[in-house]
């Protein structure tokens, strides 16, 4: 594989590409992950000074699991470490992991999170936390240079979700008691990834009647919808399930479970910023403190948290981004519990600052054992519409992240001098811009070659004038495909 290809499979703080060729030809070959595999153990061996690690490796449901496993197995053995195999396992479970059990240097879990199925990926923890950019840039250099260590190691298989979903039990039951959601019917839709686990062996040992629940077994074709919170369709299929078995309450996780959503018992969403409000709600009845959170949260939102005593300080989308910046308050001294992203990333302080959407469900479960969740966010301001568009870049495209980039800082010259413009304040990324008919956000996507606009507008048809004013604008780049923006226009009722 060309030098230069394996630098393109750098995904935020994770390595992710195509693994089935079904509808584009696939870079996560095998010399990509078996090379990528083994300069990460160098990586390790540089890093720690040891030259025979322990390695665990899991996986979520992805069809390609196999193949990628199999290649990161002989990688790590032929380097001369050791290889835990987990099996099927969450993207949480597999950091957790690395602090309950002695022996073991580091994790590798194959996933790509909510991505298709024809994606996949390896994402890398060592005791101290999950890999960042940088690390990921040493692991993609050394991969390319072809410089290995060279060893025998030994295997041995040894799953850990029964022990992961354990200690959520128990810090349940330490809060509330035994059998604390029983006379309560919970539902789950694992979209077919890896958090069917939670119904069976968290759920139903807090008393909770999990019938109804759906897409519990893993099938990496994600036949069902796609597991995603963030998904429409995905949300949608929850609701229903939710108001067709009368449920109390519902809960949706991503692939890998490190993303949730969840819903009430009347199938409304609870999701983005009414999520945001509901957990930190909880937290600031706890104790007083700063909430992080992405770039695209709402002003309503602001003055809920500063409602309950808190402070709001959004930064930049990417959920290392808000781990990283909540750190940093509270090494400071400035107490922050919680950073999390619109998209269900939620990292907890008292959690090694892990993006867990399990851990995230059981801090909501132990408030729904004493109270109805739905109370604790009724005085959120919601706007009356609210919505995103994706748009993408068209075949006269040649470098999106520059071309994104010149979109960004014209908008925000274009604010800068305009009478009817006003650039926020307090925008970390992209560019964030009110009109008379509402505000918009329009930022890169972390991973993808898309510009989501995120739009809101107190009155109806607001958004529509909104995005007629935007569209105007950003025709004028050839790059941009601004399709689903013109067809977005004529969409009414958006919330």
């Amino acid at each position: 594989m060309p030098k230069e290809n394996l630098k393109k499979l750098k995904s935020g703080t994770d390595v992710r590409g195509v693994a089935v060729g079904d509808n584009a030809p696939v870079t996560l070959t095998d010399e990509a992950v078996t090379k990528i595999s083994k300069a990460f153990y160098k990586w390790l061996t540089l890093k720690t000074g040891k030259t025979n690690l322990k390695i665990a490796l899991g996986n979520d449901s992805r069809i390609s699991a196999p193949r990628i496993c199999g290649l990161v197995k002989q990688a790590i053995l032929s380097s001369g470490g050791d290889v835990v195999y987990t099996g099927l396992s969450s993207t949480p479970s597999m950091f957790i992991l690395l602090q309950k059990r002695t022996g073991l240097d580091a994790s590798i879990m194959i996933t790509a999170s909510h991505m298709p199925y024809d994606r996949n990926g390896l994402k890398f923890f060592t005791p101290e936390g999950g890999l960042d950019g940088k690390d990921i840039d040493e692991v993609l250099e050394l991969a390319e240079s072809g410089e290995f260590v060279s060893g025998s190691g030994e295997y041995g298989e040894s799953p850990f979700m029964d022990e992961y979903s354990a200690i959520l039990v128990d810090k349940v039951v330490k809060e509330c008691g035994k059998l604390p959601l029983k006379g309560k019917k919970i539902i789950v839709d694992a979209g077919n990834g890896a958090g069917g686990f939670f119904a069976e062996k968290v759920l139903k040992p807090l008393g909770a009647d999990i019938s109804g629940s759906q897409f519990l077994e893993p099938d990496g074709r994600f036949p069902n919808h796609i597991p995603n919170p963030e998904d429409k369709e995905a949300i949608d299929s929850l609701s229903r399930a939710v108001i067709k078995n009368k449920a109390d309450f519902g809960i949706i996780f991503d692939t890998d479970v490190d993303r949730a959503a969840c819903v009430n018992a009347d199938g409304e969403e609870i999701n983005r910023n009414s999520l945001i409000a509901l957990i930190s709600g909880i937290l600031l009845e706890e104790k007083p403190g700063t909430i992080v959170t992405d770039s695209v949260t709402s002003d309503a939102l602001t003055e809920f948290i500063e409602s309950r005593g808190g402070k709001h300080l959004r930064y930049m989308r990417g959920y290392r981004n808000v781990i990283d910046k909540c750190k940093e308050l509270n090494e400071s001294g400035v107490y922050s519990p919680l950073a999390i992203e619109t998209s269900g990333h939620a990292a907890f302080k008292e959690n090694y600052y892990l993006d867990d959407g399990a851990y995230l469900i059981v801090k909501l479960l132990i408030s729904l054992a004493k109270k109805d969740l739905t109370s604790v966010i009724s005085d959120l301001k919601r706007p009356a519409e609210e919505c995103e568009v994706r748009l993408g870049f068209n075949k006269n495209s040649t470098d999106f992240k520059k071309e994104g980039a010149k979109v960004i800082e014209d908008l925000k010259a274009l604010a800068e001098k305009s009478e009817n413009m006003r650039l926020a304040p307090d925008n970390y990324e992209g560019v964030k811009i009110g009109l008379e008919s509402g505000t918009f956000i329009l930022r890169m996507s972390v991973h993808d070659p898309v510009m989501p606009i995120n739009f809101e507008s107190n009155f109806t048809g607001g958004n529509n004038k909104t995005k007629a004013e935007l569209l105007k604008i950003l025709n004028g780049y050839a790059f941009l495909d601004t399709q689903n923006l013109k067809n977005s226009i004529t969409i009414k009722g958006e919330k």
